[in-house]
């Protein structure tokens, strides 16, 4: 099952928008292992973070038996953060928003905070990839083999591939061809977040 934790801290909570606590969220993860279900978790890093808090999420990640997954915190149109934030982007190539890579500005150097976010997604492939994943999955990799498809296990091996400082970085200098257009400026405290809706919820009419 994957969750959606987002933050392990009630401030990072209230900066994604989520409407759950920290204990609540924890508490769902219990009641998941109480019911043997493997867990995905989802860890938006921001921008913002630093060394230390890196390292903490790092030292929380191997603490828990779950997959834990770490995605940058990306504005997208048609979200809240792409209306607030959007005049901060630090490029609007339509290619870099895919949640790895920082398209607003980053508190460490660009290279060091990429070096920091692809240490601290090597806990997934410490924890879950590599010769203990093929052993806990052998029945898996077998029958797809026999069915010809190789792609799960080429996957078990190519984390360093995907995922590499160096060619995050590089790819902020590629020739932009095309930019992400802004939204229509819009004044601190005014943003109406139901327009921010694709299925605007209807009004709710009192029972006769």
């Amino acid at each position: 099952m994957f969750l959606g934790l987002e933050a392990i801290e009630e401030e990072g909570l209230k900066l994604y928008r989520k409407r759950a606590t920290l204990s609540k969220n924890f508490e769902a993860l219990e009641y998941a292992r109480s019911l043997g279900i493997v867990v995905a978790v989802n860890i938006i890093a921001d921008p913002d973070w630093d060394e230390q808090r890196f390292a903490t999420i790092r030292e929380w990640a191997l603490s828990v038996p779950e997959v834990v997954h770490i995605t940058v915190n990306t504005p997208y149109p048609g979200t809240e953060t792409w209306t607030t934030e959007s005049r901060m982007l630090t490029t609007r190539d339509y290619r870099l928003f895919d949640v790895q890579h920082a398209v607003l500005p980053t508190r460490l150097p660009l290279e060091r905070f990429y070096q920091e976010l692809v240490q601290t997604q090597q806990i997934l492939n410490k924890k879950h990839l590599g010769f203990a994943a093929l052993r806990d999955t052998f029945f898996i990799v077998a029958r797809l083999l026999a069915q010809g498809q190789t792609n799960f296990l080429r996957m078990l091996w190519k984390f360093n591939k995907v995922y590499n400082p160096d060619r995050q970085l590089v790819d902020h200098r590629r020739e932009v061809r095309y930019e992400m257009a802004l939204p229509r400026p819009t004044a601190p405290g005014q943003l109406d977040r139901k327009s921010l809706y694709i299925h605007r919820p209807e009004p709710v009419h009192a029972a006769e």
